[in-house]
């Protein structure tokens, strides 16, 4: 039991919520909600004891354990299992006690802890950590890698597999899914929903929250009360709670006369396939989720295309991939006006190439590409939050797309994303990811295009934002192909669905329930094809060779991987070095003006330099990638 009394938070003289009462018991699943910076992660502090309440009184059972994702991990040579299986702290515990007394040559010791290794199921340790690295997206050779050889993505999926491996009474988990594909969203959801111990989540996926959580701890306006139910039944209530207000409610109308019209309007397209039925049913919901997001500080839309050709974009017998590694043979697709296409697939199949491909920011192997002489391209992916002008605000950012538009205008649509007041002016180095996100989605807007790629959009987004881009993209009149593991998203804004998988890309006749379905398949044709190569007597000597064999192929990628890491890692090094030095009044001073003009230049070229080196790390990530998937 977790009890919660009269608490305040702050952050320095900011009051982040106060006179907070509540208590969660033993075994409830609860999500924690609000917009970022509300203090949900600072309520997650208070439970692991790095911070103490400013008022009031927090208090739980002695002796509870308690997991939680490290935000760090250490660049060590251990293996990725053997890094997993620390996290059982009591099995390393019992692991060393055993080991002394074997060295110490007594019996009873020795056959006390084997014992006791029995009772807390130690013999299947290797076992049980193997399966969370499964799920979560690594391959059997990759559990034998050391640590320090995974990127930091990779990293952070180590890291929620020790805190997993970790026989907890509450496991805290704080934006899980950010560093996940959907593949692993999934398996990690149905891991989570049959974990017995008490689960504090804070997530800004709306799927991931309604399928596991069972109460909803929501914060806002210096406030944090506890509702009963999933992320839907929070939202009702909350819904019931503004319609009371006239102001909310009448915004609420117009927001459900826009998706009204949509629903209307995509009914009488609607073919019977269970791809589109689904889709209906997802946007009848949203009537109900507009309630409860009348307040939101979001409100945006994509004007209308001013052309839109057709077909927008082609590819034929394409091949898709880096040097002399095909990722994707033969692919062909056509982009039509109208065409709203999700891309589905497991990490390194290929989907964030075929993408980049479409976007121009990488050519294909082979095949055909062509592209309508109207085609206007809005293409988001994460890269791009690093390629902002730090030192330049979000105004700064618009006016660079139209030097003819009034300040006053270009501060009323920057409103439409929370950039408000003197935020517009200030500059964009020291923004969240949240913010930087928002900020590169409000250029994508501003331009107008009528075909829209979006590779992980939500990632970074709280609720709200991610509310109001499904709005937005349900209204938006161009051509979409997004890559997401938000499922929300995908159900609301794709009526089609394309797998890319095996080195294909084929349609996918089903909804993501199909999908689901199809990944299972996949897994357990998979452990009968290991079973069926151990059963033609497949040796483990024989096997360790092969092992060898694929991991010294393997070698020049993880080089690559590496090297790549070392050169970002390095110049951002000099990047914050230069920062420090332009940080300094004293470098604005007349007598420094041409010191200031070479430090100034040689920003510029490591400011290139870092952009360069990420675009190859993540090459060489995808190139890895693709070979194990292969």
């Amino acid at each position: 039991m977790l009890n919660f009394k009269n608490i305040a938070l702050r952050r320095g003289v900011r009051v982040l919520f106060a006179n907070a009462s509540f208590t969660i018991h033993k075994g409830q699943k609860v999500g924690f909600t609000g917009a970022n910076g509300a203090g949900k992660s600072s309520l997650f502090a208070l439970v692991k004891n790095e911070l103490h309440p400013d008022e009031g009184d927090f208090t739980l059972p002695p002796g509870l354990e308690i997991a939680h994702v490290a935000q760090e991990s250490p660049a060590t040579e251990q293996s990725a299992i053997d890094y997993v299986t620390d996290g059982d702290q009591e099995l390393r515990r019992l692991q060393q006690q055993l080991a002394a007394a074997e060295q110490a040559s007594d019996g009873l010791k020795i056959a006390e802890y084997h014992a006791l290794l029995d009772t807390i199921d130690g013999y299947t340790a290797a076992a049980r950590a193997s399966r969370l690295l499964n799920g979560l997206g690594f391959t059997t050779e990759q559990e034998q890698r050391p640590v320090n050889s995974f990127s930091g993505g990779w990293r952070m999926r180590l890291n929620l597999a020790q805190a997993l491996m970790c026989r907890s009474d509450v496991l805290l988990l704080d934006e899980p899914t950010n560093h996940l594909d959907l593949d692993a969203v999934i398996w990690l959801q149905d891991w989570l929903c049959k974990y017995p111990g008490t689960l504090l989540l804070i997530s800004h996926d709306r799927d991931f929250l309604d399928t596991i959580t069972d109460h909803i701890v929501h914060i806002e306006q210096n406030k944090a009360e506890i509702y009963t139910g999933n992320y839907s039944d929070f939202e009702k209530m909350r819904a019931e709670k503004l319609s009371q207000q006239q102001s909310a409610y009448q915004k609420q109308q117009r927001k459900m006369a826009h998706i009204q019209s949509f629903i209307t309007r995509f009914k009488a397209q609607a073919t019977k396939a269970r791809q589109a039925q689904s889709r209906i049913k997802a946007l009848e919901r949203m009537e109900v989720i507009a309630m409860a997001h009348v307040d939101s500080p979001f409100d945006f839309s994509f004007a209308k295309p001013d052309k839109m050709p057709n077909p927008l974009l082609s590819l034929e017998k394409a091949d898709i991939g880096y040097g002399q590694t095909c990722i994707i043979k033969q692919a062909g697709l056509t982009i039509s006006p109208g065409d709203r296409i999700g891309l589905l697939g497991s990490n390194g199949a290929g989907k964030s190439s075929l993408i980049k491909v479409l976007a121009d920011g990488m050519q294909p192997l082979s095949g055909t590409k062509r592209a309508a002489d109207a085609l206007k391209i809005g293409y988001f992916a994460q890269h791009q939050l690093e390629q902002l002008h730090a030192d330049e605000s979000p105004l700064w950012h618009v006016q660079q797309l139209d030097k003819q538009a009034t300040e006053k205008d270009l501060r009323n649509f920057l409103g439409g994303f929370d950039f408000r007041g003197d935020k517009v002016l200030e500059p964009v180095k020291p923004f969240s990811g949240g913010e930087k996100a928002r900020l590169v989605l409000a250029l994508l807007v501003y331009q107008n295009p009528n075909l829209l790629l979006l590779d992980e959009p939500t990632n970074h987004l709280d609720l709200e934002m991610r509310h109001a881009l499904s709005v937005a993209l349900q209204e938006y009149e161009g051509a979409l192909v997004v890559v997401s593991h938000d499922r929300h998203l995908l159900r609301s804004v794709t009526d089609k669905f394309l797998l890319v998988a095996h080195g294909k890309v084929q349609p996918f006749d089903g909804d993501l329930d199909d999908y689901r379905a199809w990944l299972s398949e996949q897994k357990r044709a998979n452990e009968k094809n290991t079973l069926d190569t151990a059963s033609q007597g497949v040796s483990r000597k024989d096997q360790r060779k092969l092992d060898a064999e694929h991991r010294l192929k393997q070698k020049p990628l993880y080089d690559a991987v590496k090297k790549a890491e070392l050169a970002v890692e390095k110049y951002h090094q000099e990047q914050r070095q230069l920062e420090q030095q332009l940080a300094d009044p004293a470098i604005y001073e007349e007598a420094e003006k041409a010191k200031l003009k070479q430090i100034m230049a040689l920003k510029m070229q490591v400011d290139k330099a870092l952009n360069d080196a990420e675009n190859n790390w993540m090459e060489a990530e995808e190139k890895l990638a693709a070979t194990q998937a292969n």
